[in-house]
């Protein structure tokens, strides 16, 4: 990726406290880009925040909660005061909810991550894509799963939301398409996080399995396609899910 390819852009990173949003995070500010942490961890959020820029450049941390949009309105708008209106909108926020069956699914868990998952990213999109639009210049990014396209057994909870994500990246793609702001979503296989904390040991050795290059993703891995569509250099691919898979995707 070019040096100052995000010069002068103001990205939001959902998440970007840790994991795929902070490696996200970290690229985009290694290109010159300011960077707007959002997350609801402030300790962690503030921290890699102070990381990024003392290194490389301007980064703050935001308190929000993806699913309340008062919550991110008032993070909008300490955002555009603080550095920028956003350019960029990478949406990474997520949980991986309990390993059960459909029938065994509790119902609570169900509703927190279709509401982290997929209604947080609805409502981030929905918030920040019209300042986008008007300015004639935007990339979004949303954080997918191949698992929204397979569907893992024992997750059906993540696999729909994510799922989910696929469906509105597309939709909200094609809504912009002529408006100069790019949509897309990356649905990478499993990507060893402080996610799996949260999984099972057997549920993360089927997710292995499936892999025919028989390890896990990196993060720096994901962030590196996330960068490129995020920047200038992606001008023709909008509602597209890119595969990030180590050969599982079968479509």
């Amino acid at each position: 990726m070019a040096d100052g390819l995000f010069k002068g852009r103001t990205a939001v990173v959902t998440g970007g406290a840790r994991g795929i949003g902070l490696a996200c995070a970290a690229k985009i500010a290694a290109g010159g880009g300011r960077l707007a942490l959002w997350d609801r961890d402030m300790d962690r959020a503030r921290q890699s925040a102070a990381a990024l820029g003392t290194v490389l450049g301007d980064a703050i941390a935001v308190e929000v909660d993806v699913t309340d949009e008062g919550s991110i309105n008032a993070a909008l708008e300490t955002t555009g005061k603080q550095l920028a209106p956003p350019d960029i909108l990478v949406a990474s926020a997520g949980i991986t909810g309990p390993n059960a069956t459909v029938a065994n699914y509790p119902v609570d868990a169900w509703k927190q991550v279709i509401e982290i998952n997929l209604t947080g990213v609805f409502l981030c999109n929905r918030a920040i894509s019209p300042g986008m639009a008007k300015r004639g210049w935007g990339r979004i990014v949303n954080i997918a799963s191949v698992a929204g396209k397979e569907g893992n057994p024992n997750a059906s909870a993540y696999s729909a939301s994510k799922a989910g994500v696929i469906g509105l990246t597309k939709s909200l793609g094609k809504e912009l398409a002529t408006s100069g702001v790019l949509v897309n979503c990356v649905a990478p296989a499993v990507v060893k996080t402080e996610l799996f904390s949260q999984m099972t040991e057997q549920h993360i050795n089927y997710m292995l399995s499936k892999i025919p290059m028989n390890r896990f993703g990196e993060v720096e891995e994901v962030a590196e396609m996330v960068a490129w569509l995020a920047s200038p250099l992606c001008t023709f691919a909008t509602g597209a899910a890119f595969d990030l898979s180590g050969g599982r995707a079968t479509y």
